[in-house]
């Protein structure tokens, strides 16, 4: 294999075409499973043999030598745990039933790290992958698409930039993108991810918190808004499939001591110190909009008080996430960014309810309207909601940035400009024409806490005035013309003999 450095576009190019193994034979929504293990197991595979003949060549044929530093390597692989020993066997009938063993042996091996991270993909899946003649072609493709020069991932090759990481991050964003509507559950778009970081400016020594982390985008965009790696990440998430995703995500971007639960945040949440839930400076999230069947019959009973503002309908658990999130956020200093449908910002009864009291406590301080067709899975426009537990005011900032945005094939997209826009607004914490608005709560309790934007921020553009003489020269110029035409028609009929 070639030791030429590989550019960020050939081995995103690479990864891509690597899926044309299960185009139109597997959903996009469980393929990415298979491509993103397989991208993990060969970037583990070949950081092992790096490092191996590194110290092969510092010891020569001291194996046991070796063998003791190999041990102490972040990752262990097992013997014949490898890439290499999978394209040896790239033929062999049961090529399937040995991924899934190698990747059990890795787990196994790494047992502390890796615990339930490849229990939810099977490379043996006759309702996957078809029958075996089938599926043994298709995995043999699979092994040739990763051993190819592009995708040589050994630190000597590739140096310690986060290559690895950004190409993950570039799967995962394309394969939202094909799952349509499925996308949504685990990805939230870059650019929307990187204005929530900016937004609450997390700091050196945050502990930051996505309790719906999905494949771990947005709380991964949020920790590297911080210099240095002087923070820690934690999260849930209840889909078994995207908590392993989020897990290879953290280790492919060296965020090894990230601390992510795979459990139903707002049933059982497993983010606990003693009988009390962890607290964090951080909390953001992009949770599921609206989600039906989010265990209202138990919210009465929750044993750590989450809903004491009131319980949310249980067709709409908005504000049941929104609630988790400022009761895990540190009194006096903890910061909330959560994104949320419109009907968050308006709707009444026991929702209403709850968003009147957390007005009251001077919780909220900014609102902020996203443009449409932002997210995957849904064209709707979103919003932001910011909540500071240290809030020196008592103002609430709305800024309408729906009409900020790039227009693209299937997703709108937040600029560069559009981002430091809304930022620097957030930070000014000022009114601008048409844009923002600083709202006192006199008026937004006059607007009986309804938070809908276009209450605080005056977009209306007035039709321009009609100047009616020049309308109405306009219309004679015109009809002279059509004179002139319907006289020439007249002349050419009458020469070709029509009258």
């Amino acid at each position: 294999m070639s030791n030429r450095k590989p550019t960020q576009q050939e081995i995103n190019q690479a990864l891509w075409s690597a899926c044309d193994t299960f185009r139109g034979v597997v959903d996009p929504a469980e393929y990415k499973n298979y491509i993103l293990v397989f991208l993990f197991l060969k970037y583990l595979s070949d950081i092992w043999k790096d490092h191996y003949e590194k110290y092969k060549e510092e010891y020569g044929d001291d194996e046991e030598r070796i063998k003791r530093r190999m041990e102490r390597e972040r990752f262990k692989l097992p013997e014949d745990c490898t890439f290499d020993y999978l394209v040896r066997h790239q033929n062999d009938e049961d090529i399937g039933d040995q991924i899934n063993k190698i990747l059990q042996k890795i787990e196994e091996a790494n047992y502390e790290k890796l615990e339930g991270v490849f229990r939810n993909v099977d490379f043996n899946s006759e309702a996957n992958l078809g029958k075996t003649k089938d599926r043994n072609r298709r995995l043999k493709n699979l092994i040739n698409d990763f051993d190819k020069p592009e995708l040589n991932f050994r630190p000597s090759v590739i140096g310690t930039e986060d290559i690895i990481g950004n190409a993950y991050m570039f799967l995962i964003e394309r394969f939202a993108s094909d799952a349509g509507k499925k996308g949504g559950e685990f990805y939230t778009p870059n650019q929307v991810s990187k204005l929530l970081a900016k937004l609450l400016n997390p700091q050196p020594g945050d502990r930051i918190c996505d309790p719906a982390i999905g494949s771990g985008s947005l709380a991964i965009t949020v920790a590297e808004e911080v210099e240095g790696r002087n923070y820690r990440i934690y999260g849930q998430e209840s889909n078994g499939s995207t908590w392993a995703l989020c897990k290879m995500n953290m280790f492919l971007h060296g965020m090894d001591a990230a601390d992510i639960r795979w459990c139903d945040t707002i049933q059982r949440p497993e983010l606990t110190e003693g009988d009390e839930l962890m607290k964090f400076d951080i909390v953001t999230a992009n949770p599921p909009f609206s989600l039906k069947k989010w265990g209202k019959s138990d919210a009465k009973d929750d044993q750590y008080n989450r809903f004491h503002r009131g319980v949310p309908p249980k067709s709409r658990g908005d504000y049941a996430f929104i609630q988790h999130m400022i009761e895990v956020a540190y009194e006096d200093t903890g910061k909330v960014g959560v994104i949320v449908p419109h009907g968050v910002l308006f709707r009444s009864g026991s929702e209403g309810k709850i968003r009147k009291k957390l007005i009251q406590e001077n919780l909220l301080e900014a609102v902020v309207g996203l443009p449409e067709n932002l997210f995957f899975g849904t064209g709707i426009p979103a919003a932001i909601m910011i909540f500071n537990k240290g809030k020196e005011h008592e103002n609430v900032l709305f800024i309408d940035a729906s009409e900020e945005f790039e227009t693209g094939t299937r997703q709108n997209r937040l600029r560069d400009e559009d981002i430091e826009k809304i930022v620097n607004t957030f930070k000014q914490f000022k009114g601008k024409e048409k844009f923002s608005y600083v709202a006192q709560p006199e008026e937004i309790e006059e607007n009986n806490f309804n938070l809908n934007i276009p209450r605080y921020v005056d977009t209306f553009e007035p039709e321009p005035e009609i100047n009616i003489k020049e309308v109405q020269k306009e219309i004679d110029h015109l009809e002279e013309e059509l004179d002139e035409i319907q006289k020439e028609m007249s002349n050419q009929l009458e020469k070709l003999g029509i009258s």
